[in-house]
């Protein structure tokens, strides 16, 4: 298989079995996510791959702090909610998802439970949490570093047969995330991926995004 070809077969998992993910294999794919473009070869980045009792805890405080309403807690600025086309999309995807999960949508009770398996980083045996210090903040630059590393994960996991979801939520209560992984102070929480090995029987598991056709999003210039 090409690299387009493996690139396009790669897909979201939102659910896993209960197979541990050894830190061997983690440590696998974080030696090839790696090689990920760093700009002047700073390496701005920082992994705290959390699973068994910790990540447990850190589910329990996200979803006790989102039923009782606790605002978000980030720790950087971030747009909650989206609009036009890139609202659409988010739109689209998740109708994809209710569909096969056979959410109506005037079932409050199964959007809900949906809702809050993001807040525990969709039951996966390991949360990989990307951090950076905030001494490199306006972090620009900083956050491109780490979407490069993300990319490089889920693409090194796919390859040894795991699966990955890039998981905003599961961050959205920062404080619980600082306090269970003991990750310092200095260090500022950009995103959590879900990872484990990949459920057969899950529907959502099934579902494929589509991607906009380069026409939408590419402008040639001097071609």
């Amino acid at each position: 298989m090409n690299f387009a070809e493996f690139a396009a077969s790669r897909k979201s998992v939102r659910g896993f079995t209960k197979q541990p993910v050894t830190q061997e294999t983690v440590d696998k794919i974080i030696n090839a996510a790696k090689w990920a473009p760093s700009s002047y070869n700073t390496q701005t980045w920082k992994i705290h791959a959390v699973t068994g009792e910790v990540l447990d805890k850190i589910r329990e405080g996200n979803t006790k702090n989102t039923l009782e309403g606790k605002p978000y807690v980030r720790d950087f600025p971030y747009k909650e909610d989206y609009e036009g086309i890139h609202r659409q999309r988010q739109i689209d995807v998740a109708i994809q998802l209710f569909d096969v999960m056979g959410i109506a949508r005037e079932d409050k009770e199964k959007r809900m439970d949906w809702m809050m398996r993001g807040f525990r980083q969709f039951d996966a045996p390991v949360s990989l949490v990307l951090t950076y210090d905030k001494a490199l903040e306006p972090a620009g630059i900083t956050q491109f570093g780490l979407g490069s590393l993300a990319y490089g994960i889920v693409l090194a996991a796919w390859d040894l047969g795991l699966g990955c979801v890039i998981n905003g939520q599961g961050i959205m209560q920062s404080d619980i995330v600082h306090k269970y992984a003991n990750i310092p102070d200095d260090e500022a929480i950009m995103i959590c991926i879900a990872l484990g090995y990949p459920d057969p029987d899950f529907p959502a598991n099934d579902v494929r995004s589509t991607r906009a056709d380069n026409e939408e999003f590419v402008t040639y210039h001097g071609f």
